[in-house]
């Protein structure tokens, strides 16, 4: 599918500048600009009606294969073929976390003694 995206996206982008170049050659309803390039001569390249009929008529031609390649564009886009794998492939799971009971998690040396505990008794206490 990547060789035909790749095809695609370069005959639109040559068709896009060709149908840019074709616009910009053409002379305007109120411009003689389009007698440099022989359309004032009936015995020019074109013929007696000028360039003016090839060039609208190239540009349309342009203009349709424009609009297909726009179209071909956006059905390569958004069907892409279904590769049948979950979107949590290759996602791994996090390590799991071991917890100790409390009894067996030691005290810091620091830490208040209990209210409850009698003075003298023996507690988690670190010698000095």
């Amino acid at each position: 599918m990547d060789i035909w995206l790749t095809l695609i996206l370069t005959v639109h982008v040559l068709v896009a500048l060709g149908i840019i170049f074709l616009v910009l050659l053409q002379h305007g309803k109120g411009a003689d600009m389009g007698a440099a390039f022989g359309s004032g001569s009936s015995g020019s390249l074109f013929g007696s009606t000028g360039s003016a009929n090839f060039l609208s008529r190239t540009t349309a031609a342009l203009a349709a294969v424009f609009f297909l390649t726009s179209l071909g564009l956006a059905y390569v886009a958004t069907h892409k073929p279904k590769t049948g794998s979950s979107v949590m492939q290759g996602v791994t799971a996090p390590p799991a976390v071991v917890t100790r009971p409390a009894e067996d998690v030691p005290k810091p040396a620091d830490a208040p003694k209990p209210a409850n505990v009698p003075a003298g008794s023996k507690t988690n206490e670190v010698p000095k």
